[in-house]
């Protein structure tokens, strides 16, 4: 459900709506309820009509960013982006996904993507920390050895 809220906070011409000074907090809560009719329970309706008082719809695409910081905090679970260059195949990642859960010790959930930037190899991002295993990575550490 907050996946879906922060998705309609997102929307351009709903920020217009919530922006909008001349719509009562009520009037602006239900233009979100009326959105994803049927989509949220009793909470979760309390929820955005409580942020439409407080004038703080606009922030929902932060609190869901929060609550999945949190939630993966909670079950040790940790996000992990891959760049390559060539497409990877569902074995490769589940390889790399294995090999990065012994090495940080918890669960990996990885998210794949193509980087025409890179030569070859793979760059991960795991927070804030980089592994960069490219081409590019080694050329350019393969230069810097060379100039010293």
């Amino acid at each position: 459900m907050l996946a879906n809220l922060a998705a309609v906070a997102s929307d351009a011409r709903v920020r217009a709506a919530i922006g909008d000074p001349n719509l009562s907090p009520g009037k602006v809560a239900g233009i979100f309820i009326g959105i994803l009719a049927g989509q949220l329970n009793g909470e979760a309706e309390n929820f955005v009509r409580v942020l439409a008082e407080n004038r703080r719809l606009e922030v929902l695409p932060e609190i869901r960013t929060q609550y999945e910081a949190l939630r993966n905090e909670r079950e040790q679970v940790v996000e992990a982006e891959i760049y390559t260059a060539f497409e990877l195949s569902d074995p490769q990642v589940a390889e790399l996904v294995a090999v990065l859960e012994r090495k940080t010790g918890r669960r990996v959930r990885a998210r794949a993507e193509l980087d025409k930037e890179l030569l070859g190899g793979v760059k991960i991002v795991i927070g804030d920390k980089v592994i960069d295993a490219s081409a590019r990575a080694q050329l350019s550490a393969l230069e810097s050895a060379l100039k010293t």
